[in-house]
């Protein structure tokens, strides 16, 4: 199929990027917001909390290869912990 191989994981990667991206816009036309200051002392809006969520969920699974033998299943669970916390005080 090309230069990329598309596996079952691959794709729902993908997928569910694009679904939380378009789940962002819906949410922005619905419910237009203002940025806020958490914690970090900058303005954020729910766009740069996705993006800084994803972000450092990058870097905990790449660290998480690196230094953790088990499966990344539990990094997942991380990611998605550490995700929440970017969302409420970021």
């Amino acid at each position: 199929m090309g230069w990329m191989a598309w596996t079952l994981p691959t794709a729902t990667f993908f997928m569910v990027i694009g679904a939380l991206l378009v789940l962002m816009t819906v949410l922005a036309m619905r419910y237009p917001e203002t940025p806020r200051i958490g914690i970090l002392h900058i303005e954020t809006t729910r766009g740069d909390r996705l993006f800084i969520s994803l972000l450092g969920s990058a870097f905990i699974c790449m660290a998480w290869l690196g230094l953790v033998a088990a499966s990344l299943w539990w990094a997942l669970i991380v990611c998605l912990i550490y995700a929440g916390a970017v969302f409420r005080w970021v």
